[in-house]
């Protein structure tokens, strides 16, 4: 399991993405492994704390599009894989943290924000940026993104894809807090022992009660983003940004 390493630190348990040299972009295997070891995490007493991060220079710059693809064009199984990472996050009974540096991008976006909490260094951002390629936001970003900062801030980050500082994502309520880049592995340990330190029982209970109140469209609008892009994943249009991406130029969209 080399593009994933596994740190354990008493009752903390640190997952980290490593692909460095791919900013950390993630295939279908990678997802399958990251949520086997959250399924395993959920179930082990001895864990209080789960932390989802990156190696490198990135979180995570989203999914890899060439992984998987047949005739050049990639498939569903990556959003199926990505959506059972967000349900291991969603109903592991321990809290969940994201530490996020640099680059948090597509599905990389919405794996940092289906933790429960969110720590950002100061040079990290946040970008949807699935329209741009002619695709729309899974990993259940549609339902996770308008839930914290409401509808109009999460349809400019969807349908104007721009990269969202962490201070100014601290300040719309979409992240938990943000410190400076060299004081982002003291500030998570700081807050790991915090958490793992506290009443395990009541942290979940309390966990599983928001979320119970808070993401209801949650399960639907995975449904909903696996039907929409299985679609989008043929179009004409994707296959066009991909070109164009590979060439340096805007990609020029025809709605086929």
């Amino acid at each position: 399991m080399t593009d994933i390493e596994v740190d354990r630190d008493g009752a903390v348990l640190t997952i980290r993405l490593n692909r460095p040299e791919r900013l950390n972009s993630v295939t279908t295997a990678v997802l399958d492994d990251l949520a086997d070891l959250l399924e395993e995490a959920a179930a082990d007493a001895d864990v209080r704390v789960i932390v989802l991060a990156g190696n490198g220079r990135a979180f995570s710059s989203g999914a890899d599009l060439k992984e998987g693809a047949t005739n050049g064009r990639p498939g569903t199984d990556t959003i199926l894989a990505a959506n059972r990472v967000v349900r291991a996050l969603r109903d592991a009974r321990q809290p969940t943290v994201a530490a996020v540096h640099g680059p948090a991008v597509g599905v990389g976006c919405s794996l940092a924000l289906a933790c429960d909490l969110v720590l950002a260094s100061s040079d990290a951002y946040f970008l949807l940026s699935f329209t741009s390629i002619g695709l729309m936001p899974d990993g259940g970003a549609t339902a996770l993104v308008p839930t914290s900062i409401g509808r109009a801030r999460a349809m400019a980050m969807a349908l104007v894809p721009e990269r969202i500082r962490a201070a100014e994502a601290l300040a719309w309520g979409l992240i938990y807090r943000v410190v400076e880049a060299d004081e982002l592995d003291s500030s998570l340990k700081a807050l790991t022992e915090r958490l793992a330190t506290g009443a395990p029982l009541a942290l979940a209970a309390t966990k599983r009660a928001i979320n119970e109140s808070t993401l209801g469209a949650l399960e639907p609008a995975l449904g909903r983003e696996l039907e929409n892009q299985g679609r989008l994943l043929q179009t004409d249009d994707l296959a066009e940004a991909v070109v164009a991406f590979a060439e340096k130029r805007p990609p020029k969209f025809t709605g086929a």
